[in-house]
């Protein structure tokens, strides 16, 4: 990924948040000889290897996991808030429009985890973090032991140790504090709140 020095994003903590709170990545490696994406919700543990590890899981019908020979390195990506960015929002001029957007890229090999109970461990954490605060949440435990079953057989899971990991951030960082003021005000009158709120700590430094 093109990151500029400014727009670099190299604090791991930070890094898995972003993930955490933009988990439906979209993973991509080879499969006989051409390039495979599948998109699907990751969970991320951040204690397991020195740069985490993402878990996630597929429909076994999907060929793409046939790839993951234990070798191959994928790519995940996960994008955050967006949006289009005036340049009528500036003070000054010339400019030119440009896009303002969060970006995680994490590198690994993927280890497949073909094993009931670890897939239906991974299911039900999945469950029970998108599940919380609903007042009668679904829970993998309540379900029938033979529906569960046959689902479990329909699906794989696995796993990427993160080898590496890169970060952009391109929140008009290079831009001055009163373009990024304008620029945050912009968009909360259009409705862009989730990228407006990504930037509003950034221009308190600009």
């Amino acid at each position: 990924m093109y990151v500029p020095s400014h727009f670099s994003e190299g604090d791991l903590r930070h890094l898995h948040d972003i993930i955490r709170h933009n988990a439906f990545g979209v993973v991509t490696s080879p499969l006989d000889g051409h390039l495979m994406a599948t998109h699907l919700p990751f969970l991320i543990d951040p204690d397991r290897g020195p740069r985490g590890t993402l878990l996630a899981h597929m429909a076994r019908a999907n060929s793409h996991w046939k790839g993951f020979d234990g070798v191959t390195e994928a790519l995940v990506v996960f994008s955050g808030p967006h949006g289009y960015i005036s340049p009528t929002w500036y003070e000054k001029g010339p400019a030119v429009p440009t896009w303002n957007y969060i970006a995680v890229h994490a590198y690994g090999v993927p280890v497949l985890r073909d094993d009931p109970a670890e897939t239906r461990a991974h299911l039900g954490q999945l469950a029970s973090i998108y599940e919380a605060g609903r007042d009668r949440p679904w829970r993998i435990e309540d379900q029938p032991k033979d529906f569960i079953d046959g689902m479990l057989r329909g699906v794989i899971a696995f796993e990427i140790p993160i080898a590496r990991i890169e970060g952009k951030t391109k929140l008009s960082q290079n831009r001055p504090k009163g373009d990024m003021t304008r620029i945050v005000a912009a968009l909360r009158a259009e409705g862009e709140t989730a990228l407006a709120d990504a930037m509003e700590p950034r221009k308190e430094v600009a």
